[in-house]
């Protein structure tokens, strides 16, 4: 028995070690139910090539940001000639691929700034779930962390001008997709795409619920989760059609929504801080804005930002604080209560990436692929530019207290500072 005890109590630290920590996996586009935040310490703001843990080439192109289950990254690929996409997994410690998955699809129009894997994967401590489009179908898979099918569906054709990038997301057991496709302005030919939310099993692909929702611009939304300070958790969406809109995650069944609250097309998702709601709209020809809308019993607008407000990248929040990041560089910080403005500063030529924020820090990587740092502050202080060499329209990851850095063929790990 003395023998035995030590050997017990070894085994059992080991797999104290190797236990995965839900606070250090990044399990879906911008983490944590889509809010951009980490708790990860000592990270650097600055930093060169020597100080990279790994830096990899990967096949083909694409914006999907990287997400991360223990050691293992997965992120989605593709050939900008064939179209054909690659699910990809690698080693989180140096880099090594693990494995990786082609699957055939259609080449088809694209908006210059979009790729054929533009998608972020989400991921559990069972499996991946990867989304692509061509016309003809909307595909949503499973895969097994080591990268067998485990189940695919067809959800029918898909209908866009600028084509795919919307990202699954995963909530009490069920895998949650915003398929919201174009009803107007129409190529000759085209016809009208059918819109919907639907949940299905994250087991076994069953579809839970499916519940329609209006066909006008396409919209990329990904849904969060908000849990009022009593009652049961509701998923949170924003489109076009319905404005900012709360589903019942269990059945699908609407709960509330303010309407003709966001007029042009969605492409960012919501983000959830507190009680209020961030959502964004616009075009490629400007009129961006942000609307706050209070969640509650009675939800409502609060207020609007219009002045220099985002369209593609997200908001990100943290200590009564957002921070609006617009496409054409400019960053500003503002309260989340009223919407009043702390600052607003020129950064970057633009920005097509979400913020993160971690140690105090917002981390966001411009269009040129360089990634700025600012405090997370309401006085403004530019902390670090870091170059990665190459463009990019993804979002950093957060775990492990490493930040993985995706530019449009390449991955990049940095670590945490020495002590």
């Amino acid at each position: 028995m003395r023998l035995l005890l030590p050997r017990l109590m070894f085994l059992v630290s080991v797999c104290l070690v190797f236990q995965p920590s839900e606070a250090q996996e990044w399990t879906r586009f911008r983490g944590p139910n889509g809010a951009g935040l980490s708790d990860a310490e000592s990270l650097s703001a600055t930093w060169t090539e020597a100080d990279y843990d790994w830096r990899i080439s990967l096949p083909g192109q694409g914006h999907s940001s990287p997400v991360l289950w223990g050691d293992r990254i997965f992120l989605m690929s593709a050939d900008p000639e064939t179209a054909t996409c690659y699910v990809l997994c690698y080693s989180a410690t140096d880099g090594r691929e693990l494995w990786r998955r082609d699957f055939p699809s259609e080449p088809h129009h694209l908006h210059r700034r979009n790729t054929y894997a533009s998608s972020t994967p989400a991921v559990d401590g069972q499996r991946v779930y990867v989304t692509w489009a061509d016309p003809a179908r909307v595909t949503l898979m499973a895969l097994d962390h080591d990268g067998n099918d485990k189940w695919s569906l067809d959800l029918g054709p898909w209908t866009s001008q600028h084509g795919y990038g919307t990202s699954p997301m995963l909530h009490d057991g069920m895998v949650i997709l915003n398929n919201c496709q174009q009803a107007d302005q129409l190529e000759p030919g085209q016809k009208p795409g059918k819109s919907f939310m639907i949940a299905v099993d994250a087991e076994t692909g069953e579809e839970v619920w499916r519940t329609p929702r209006t066909a006008i611009r396409v919209c990329y939304s990904t849904p969060s989760i908000y849990r009022p300070a009593s009652g049961v958790p509701e998923l949170i969406c924003t489109s076009t059609g319905e404005g900012v809109y709360s589903l019942d995650p269990k059945t699908g069944k609407e709960n509330w929504r303010v309407a003709d609250v966001l007029s042009m097309r969605v492409v960012s998702s919501p983000l959830v801080a507190g009680n209020v709601i961030f959502g964004s709209t616009g075009s490629g020809g400007g009129g961006n804005y942000v609307a706050a809308v209070r969640a509650g019993k009675e939800p409502e607008l609060a207020y609007k930002i219009k002045t220099s407000a985002p369209y593609v990248p997200l908001v990100v929040a943290k200590d009564g604080l957002a921070f609006l990041f617009y496409d054409r560089g400019i960053v500003s910080c503002i309260a989340i209560e009223n919407g009043d403005v702390f600052w607003r500063e020129r950064v970057s030529r633009g920005f097509s990436g979400s913020p993160v924020i971690a140690d105090g820090k917002v981390y966001c990587i411009g269009d040129e692929g360089v990634v700025y740092v600012l405090a997370a502050s309401n006085e403004f202080r530019l902390l670090g530019e870091n170059a990665l060499g190459e463009p990019t329209r993804s979002t950093p990851a957060i775990a492990g207290n490493r930040i993985y850095l995706r530019t449009l063929s390449h991955l990049t790990s940095v670590g945490a500072r020495a002590e």
